[in-house]
């Protein structure tokens, strides 16, 4: 999930640069605790020594990222933060057909993933000059 936030932040840098009009800004916190040698059994690395030590460090981390760019239309916003086994996260975007799509989701081993869509739209009121 990292590897992918970079990416997208790195496309939105690229095309913000490209038309001149756009912004864009992340933040991303991670919480990397140490990690702790976890015995990992009947996985075939034990070679006949009954059991296997990997790594484990407790998933924590907390992201955030905007873009706004006029010329395009380009309009979204994204956070999320992971404690463990829990993800919590919102996302908005604006559509082709100038709703805006907002998005609450969450995540456990025990519930699964959930997630609440909105669809909002802005009425737009053409403003007209009579001249008599």
């Amino acid at each position: 999930m990292f590897s992918k936030v970079i990416c997208i932040f790195a496309f939105a840098s690229v095309v913000a640069a490209y038309h001149g009009h756009g912004f864009s800004s992340q933040y991303i916190s991670r919480h990397d605790g140490h990690a702790h040698p976890v015995a990992v059994h009947g996985h075939g690395y034990d070679h006949g020594h009954g059991h296997h030590y990997d790594y484990y460090a407790y998933p924590k981390y907390e992201f955030e990222y905007k873009v706004e760019d006029p010329h395009t239309g380009d309009h979204k916003t994204q956070h999320e933060h992971r404690d463990g086994d829990v993800v919590k996260g919102f996302y908005s975007l604006h559509e082709p057909d100038g709703s805006v799509r907002h998005v609450h989701y969450h995540g456990d081993k025990h519930t699964g993933f959930h997630a609440d869509v909105k669809h909002s739209t802005h009425h737009i009121v053409p403003h007209h000059k009579y001249h008599y």
